[in-house]
């Protein structure tokens, strides 16, 4: 029986760390949820990101509409502020941490 279990975590944990795709705006822990409108430090979304993460300390994030995700890479993310993106990677479901491998543009 033992070894059947060990065998269901490892590839539980295999299957886990499997790259995925995820699909949603790049913003920041701020305004997490893609709402700029308490902060507005911009014309724009992706102005008040980048001055979020700029003069505040934030950092840059992946919102699906349901949830936040941080992101490993925080330089490649700028030029994404304030867009909806595809973002491959490894996620840790347990930080929500996404162990960035790309970041598109999404289609």
């Amino acid at each position: 029986m033992k070894p059947l279990v060990f065998s269901l975590l490892v590839l539980a944990a295999l299957v886990a760390a499997r790259p995925r795709e995820l699909t949603g705006t790049i913003t920041d822990d701020m305004c997490a949820a893609g709402d700029h409108s308490r902060m507005r430090m911009g014309s724009n979304d992706a102005e008040c990101t980048i001055a979020c993460v700029a003069a505040h300390g934030a950092l840059f994030v992946l919102y699906d509409g349901k949830e936040v995700y941080t992101l490993s890479d925080q330089q490649t993310p700028e030029k994404f502020a304030g867009k909806k993106v595809t973002v491959t990677g490894t996620l840790d479901a347990r930080t929500k941490t996404i162990q960035v491998d790309s970041i598109t543009a999404a289609k």
